[in-house]
């Protein structure tokens, strides 16, 4: 709806200057919307670019997460070797403990075999990995379940 079509026959000359600076304004308020409304786009525009990358990012590190799994669950020191050398855990004892506590899609025979071996890297982990279990107010019955489940790591009977 435009009202600045029908200009009255009678303007004075100041109120024809009056009509011709708001038009002016006018123009230059509609051509600095439009300049935002772009400026807002390209911003849509990045952030789409980004969100897609960031999705792209996290598919690689949810594959580079499977292989890591699949190498442990067959040979389980390769398997710490590759999500260390894949930089999704750091070869920090008390990381790789926590790492194998949480277990989340490991087999528990390959963290079994993992700290059951004798080397001096895996027995510092097999001890961070036992003191990411917290028995203390378990009674112990509870304590003698959770030595039931840890014998599916190999451990207890």
């Amino acid at each position: 709806m435009d009202l600045c079509h029908h200009e009255p026959a009678e303007l004075s000359s100041v109120e024809a200057e009056e009509l011709q600076r708001i038009k002016w304004h006018r123009k230059q308020l509609l051509e600095d919307i439009q300049k935002l409304k772009d400026e807002i786009a390209d911003v849509f525009a990045q952030i789409d670019c980004f969100e897609s990358a960031e999705e792209s990012r996290m598919a690689q590190k949810e594959k580079e997460l499977c292989i890591g799994r699949k190498k442990f669950n067959m040979e389980p020191a390769k398997g710490i070797q590759y999500f260390i050398e894949h930089k999704l855990l750091t070869p920090d004892i008390q990381n790789i403990a926590r790492f194998l506590y949480k277990g989340e899609g490991l087999n528990k025979t390959a963290i079994g075999t993992y700290l059951g071996e004798r080397d001096p890297v895996n027995l510092q982990v097999l001890q961070a990995f036992v003191d990411c279990h917290e028995f203390a107010n378990l009674n112990l019955v509870q304590a003698l379940r959770f030595q039931e489940g840890a014998s599916d790591l190999g451990f207890g009977g």
